[in-house]
């Protein structure tokens, strides 16, 4: 046979890295945790099937989970479950009412005096109990384990620091991933620890900053602009986004406005949900249109790379469950609750972030597994490193203006080199 004649063998296609973004929410993370479990259900994979993982705040603790068990995937999920299904507010925060209530008047004290007569709390909840049952659930050391083997590329747990005011994202990966410093962000490679965990879940006012090195650092969500950009530093060539807000009923809806003075319990909600769900749709937006510069102009996109999105969030407004659980919270932060003005149904926002009961988490997870089986025709495959026929991109891109679907929103790309 000759040389000319000779036929080279097929090129075998690169799966693609699939990473997953998990973002803050307070007690709404409980949603992610019910999508997760759908895809345990739906992947017939043992292991986990995400490469690269980010997690803020509440988010950062499923990741954290879900790195340190990512050779153990679905026992890793249900162990999520378990502990989100049996949760209480006593196991994240100290609720008893005359604790709240000495809170409160060391506040009160110290804002009348000027801080003489009495100095300010480091926090309005004490958060001890988080750490403890972060510290029995939470294998650190699996972590690197797991990226030692392969099961893992990299984990992200982003955080604020107090002293520059930088969104500084502490994460642990395979080697050749070097550490980055853009425009008031940047990555450090370091070895996770539950401080770092903490630090991204340290909302602001509510939990006391954590020290780390000689820096104090809070919730991750504070100065993150670009949510994505870990992922996509990290390799990523399609990434899951799994929100917590109902995008069509974000903020306080126009059914609940009314001509009185809005409650500090209210706007501390309103406040809440900007922190946590403003920024995700802010970078996806930009996510589309540099896409659209790649299909477009080609030539003028050099250095570009695609990657695909794909995004799942609630298709009922939390706001609403919560209102049929505000009875279950413990008596204390009830209390709490009512002195701020964000007991009645105005400041179910709040509510909605806050209580993290049983009832209400379970209902969350329930509504997060059916969202994800409802996506599963576009989830799946998106997962699986398939392509999306362009009818099933336009079929998953209008199922947020349904009532009772979940809100996807169909795959786009974006640039390492623009959005790192």
């Amino acid at each position: 046979m000759t040389s000319g004649s000779s036929k080279l063998p097929p090129t075998v296609p690169k799966p693609p890295t699939v990473g997953l973004v998990l973002t803050g929410g307070g007690s709404r993370a409980a949603y992610q945790v019910g999508v997760l479990r759908a895809i345990a259900d739906l992947l017939p994979l043992s292991r986990n099937p995400f490469q690269v993982i980010v997690g803020t705040s509440a988010g950062a603790v499923a990741a954290s989970v879900l790195a340190a068990g990512g050779d153990h995937w679905r026992s890793a999920v249900e162990g999520l479950e378990y502990v989100w299904t049996n949760l209480r507010s006593e196991h994240v925060f100290r609720v008893d009412a005359a604790k709240m209530v000495r809170g409160g008047l060391q506040w009160l004290l110290a804002l009348t005096s000027g801080g003489l007569a009495m100095s300010p709390p480091k926090s309005l909840l004490d958060n001890t109990p988080l750490r403890e049952l972060l510290d029995m659930h939470v294998d650190c050391r699996g972590i690197r384990r797991n990226i030692e083997r392969g099961h893992l590329r990299a984990l992200a747990l982003c955080t604020t620091s107090y002293v520059s005011g930088h969104s500084v994202v502490f994460y642990d990966a395979m080697e050749g991933i070097t550490d980055w410093n853009r425009a008031q962000r940047l990555g450090r490679r370091t070895k996770l620890t539950l401080e770092h965990l903490m630090a991204s879940a340290a909302i602001p006012l509510l939990f006391p900053p954590v020290k780390l090195g000689g820096a104090y650092f809070g919730d991750g969500a504070m100065r993150q602009h670009n949510p994505l950009s870990p992922a996509l530093h990290f390799g990523a060539d399609r990434v899951l986004i799994i929100g917590v807000r109902a995008k069509r009923a974000a903020g306080i809806g126009t059914n609940l406005l009314h001509a009185s003075m809005p409650t500090p319990g209210e706007i501390f909600g309103y406040m809440l949900d900007s922190l946590f769900t403003e920024q995700i749709y802010g970078d996806l937006e930009q996510v589309e249109r540099i896409n659209q510069l790649v299909q477009d102009a080609p030539s003028a996109a050099q250095n570009l790379r695609h990657v695909d999105m794909l995004m799942l969030a609630p298709s009922h407004d939390p706001r609403e469950i919560v209102a049929t659980h505000m009875a279950d919270m413990p008596l204390g932060l009830r209390t709490l609750l009512r002195v701020m003005g964000g007991g009645n149904r105005s400041g179910h926002q709040l509510a909605s972030y806050l209580t993290f009961e049983s009832g209400y988490t379970h209902d969350l997870i329930k509504l997060g597994y059916r969202d994800a089986m409802n996506a599963r025709s576009a989830l799946v495959p998106f997962l699986t490193g398939e392509a999306l026929p362009p009818a099933m991109i336009e079929k998953t891109s209008l199922a947020g203006s349904e009532r009772g679907r979940p809100e996807v929103l169909s795959p786009s790309g974006t640039d390492c080199a623009t959005a790192v």
